[in-house]
């Protein structure tokens, strides 16, 4: 991706020096706080993992990028109060917050909607949030509560090693996504979702939360369609859109169930399937319209 010297998001907090804050633990026997709307239960052999926002993890690994365009290792521990986020992830992802909040700025507004910035809350291990605990393991997610994106950077070295989808766009993607759901909180999409959910059975809320996640995706999508320099030439490069298109096919519903548990359950989908993700993320960067994420 082409940022360069593009500006960096102010709006962001680093908490990754207070690593293990706030952290006890998921057990075996249950979930302290189910996030809303951006968050399901999952079971996998008798281990409650989490779905967050975009996956399905138990462990997380280091940085160890292999192809991602970021060589760092594993995060390193810093003392209490210290940040230990890597000053290139940081600067990168930073960037790519900044283009997200000018690009809706731009595309709310000739909806007649102001585009209030999201906050992109960086941690390390468990910290808390306004939905309640917040682990690495859980993954990156949206809060509608306190308006907060929570992001623990080492994920972006899962996504390379485990889930095999390096490169700076994979890593894009995954930040333009938990904005999308700033977006539908934005334009009450979520507040809607919501009510809607609780009148429905597990099965239709969970087809509900399917149609969120896909939405998201597609919004995505359309921020890389519409994000541009400040010269006016777009942000993405050649092999950008492919590097998102391999991350969205390997976290579909049906591909990580089939790999964690050998068979799959559509019933329990909460973020669609490998196809219907890449899908949704096609249908925005092709057409760059977030009206064509309506029907998803």
């Amino acid at each position: 991706m082409r940022f360069g010297d593009e500006r960096e998001s102010t709006n962001f907090t680093d908490d990754t020096g207070r690593g293990g804050f706030g952290g006890g633990g998921f057990g075996g026997g249950g979930l302290g706080c189910l996030l809303p709307l951006v968050a399901s239960r999952f079971g996998i052999g008798g281990v409650i993992v989490l779905v967050i926002g975009y996956f399905i993890l138990s462990s997380l690994g280091g940085l160890n990028s292999s192809g991602g365009g970021f060589g760092a290792g594993q995060q390193a521990s810093a003392p209490a109060g210290q940040s230990n986020l890597d000053p290139q992830i940081k600067r990168f992802t930073l960037q790519v917050l900044a283009s997200t909040e000018d690009t809706w700025t731009k595309l709310l507004q000739a909806k007649g909607i102001s585009y209030t910035a999201t906050n992109l809350h960086f941690y390390s291990e468990a910290d808390q949030s306004g939905c309640g605990a917040a682990q690495s393991a859980m993954g990156p997610f949206y809060c509608p509560n306190d308006k907060n994106i929570y992001l623990d950077t080492e994920f972006f070295g899962e996504l390379s090693q485990r889930f095999q989808a390096p490169g700076d766009f994979a890593m894009a993607y995954v930040v333009a996504h938990e904005v999308g759901h700033h977006v539908q909180d934005l334009m009450g999409t979520l507040g809607q979702a919501e009510q809607l959910q609780a009148r429905e059975s597990d099965t239709q809320a969970n087809a509900t939360q399917v149609k969120i996640e896909l939405q998201a995706d597609c919004y995505a999508g359309v921020w890389a369609a519409n994000a541009k320099n400040p010269q006016g030439q777009s942000v993405m490069e050649p092999g950008d859109f492919e590097e998102g298109m391999r991350a969205a096919e390997a976290i579909g519903d049906d591909t990580l169930q089939r790999e964690a548990q050998g068979r799959v359950v559509p019933d329990s989908f909460t973020h669609g399937t490998s196809a219907q993700r890449m899908n949704a993320l096609r249908t925005g960067y092709q057409s760059g319209n977030p009206d064509a994420c309506a029907s998803l």
